[in-house]
This record gives C-alpha cells, structure tokens and sequence, in this order.
C-alpha cells in the first residue's frame, strides 16, 4: 500500500496561513463594515512573534510550519519521534500536548485519525487554551469534542476557529457553527486545487514505474501503526 501524503500538504499550509491572516487582520471587521458601508478605521494585528502551535509535524504540518517562520511567527509542536526540524523552534513528544496548548496563539491541529487521537481536543483541551487563540482544524472532525469546541467559541473562551472537517460532513443545517461570527467554514475543500490531480497522477506514475523496476516505492503505508482502518486516514 502506498499513499499520497504530502500532495496536499501546500494547499493546507496556505489554508492555515488565510486563515491566520484573516482574523489577526480581524476581517470579520472589514466585512460587517462593507455591509454597512461604514468607514471607519480600525487596528489589526501581526503575526509577528506570535506562537503557532502545530499538532501532527508530518509533511503537511511542516509545510505550516515552514509558511508560520516567513511570517516571523515561533513555531512548536508535536511529533511522534520528537527530533530537531527545520521552522521549528520546540518539537515535542505526543504526549506534551498539555505543554504547548497554553503558548498557543494559534493552534493548527493535522494529525491522523486513529485510536490514540481521537477526540484529541476536548473541553479540557480547549480550557487549557488562552482566550485570544484561534483554533484551526485541518485534520479530522473525529478528533475534536464539537459540542466543547462550539461552547467555548460562544462564551468568549476561545477566539475563533477555523474548521475544514466536522463530526458529521457535510455540516448539518442546524449546526450552531453556521451562525457563529468567529468561525470560518470550510465544505472539506481545503486541500482541493487545480494541480491536485496532475499532483496524484504523477505519483501513481512515478511509484508505478518504480514498482515495475523494482525500486523501492514512495510513500508506502506503515500498517503497524494504523489503528483505526478508515479510508480517509490515506487521503492525507
């Protein structure tokens, strides 16, 4: 088995970094004043010297890693075998969580869906987390309480989210989240772009020919780790 892990891993970053943007810039702002068609000048924020805290340094999360230092943002998060990486000032172990969720600025959560991640970031996650933090989802719904998540965001204990993946896809209609100011809503579409395809294809092609060759292949599954058989554990 191989997978296509790392194809995505661009267009998530920038995911990651719009959303940053958009609310250290406070576009919800901009936006209710256009309607209004109100001027009326205001002051937003910098990345700048803020803390991204990243959950799962895997490929994608590297690459918001690598795109959180050209914003001159500190970087920390977590990775399985907690080894020095590039962009990244502290690489913790997984079970250093508690560690990092209080330095968050903004937490970027892309780590795989198994047994040992899920529901990850729970009430007493989010308790742990500063008021002032923005929570960005890139990874499962299954890893997040939802019904927590959707409590602090209304009572002012986290800033806002930015949520690509839910509990239940798509997003029921009477989901509070729809109706919430501070989250941004995206239909799990963050990691489709115009070269996603030609990305895969060539993949496929270039681990095809490797295999009638005889060469090693790229990206091939780890199965030992994989406690939670699910297709979507492959996509990313």
């Amino acid at each position: 088995f191989t997978t296509a892990s790392g194809v995505h891993a661009r267009p998530l970053a920038d995911f990651c970094l719009m959303a940053m943007l958009m609310f250290a810039k406070d576009y919800g702002w901009m936006e209710r004043d256009k309607r209004q068609k109100r001027w009326e000048r205001y002051c937003a924020e910098e990345l700048t010297d803020k803390t991204l805290a990243i959950i799962g340094l895997g490929r994608v999360g590297q690459e918001v890693a690598r795109h959180g230092k050209k914003m001159d943002m500190r970087v920390i998060g977590t990775k399985r075998s907690p080894e020095p990486l590039p962009d990244v000032d502290e690489v913790y172990g997984p079970d250093d969580l508690d560690a990092i969720l209080p330095q968050a600025d903004y937490l970027v959560l892309i780590a795989p869906h198994t047994g040992e991640t899920e529901r990850l970031i729970g009430e007493r996650e989010l308790a742990m987390m500063k008021p002032s933090a923005v929570f960005i989802n890139i990874a499962r719904g299954t890893l997040v309480d939802e019904a927590a998540l959707v409590a602090a965001l209304r009572e002012g204990r986290l800033k806002g989210a930015a949520l690509d993946v839910f509990q239940e896809e798509p997003l029921p209609v009477a989901s509070p989240l729809w109706d919430m100011p501070n989250v941004i809503i995206s239909p799990h579409s963050a990691s489709t772009v115009t070269q996603e395809n030609a990305r895969i294809t060539a993949l496929f092609c270039d681990n095809l020919r490797r295999y009638l060759r005889g060469e090693p292949l790229r990206n091939v599954l780890d199965t030992e780790r994989l406690s939670v058989a699910r297709e979507d554990v492959f996509a990313r």
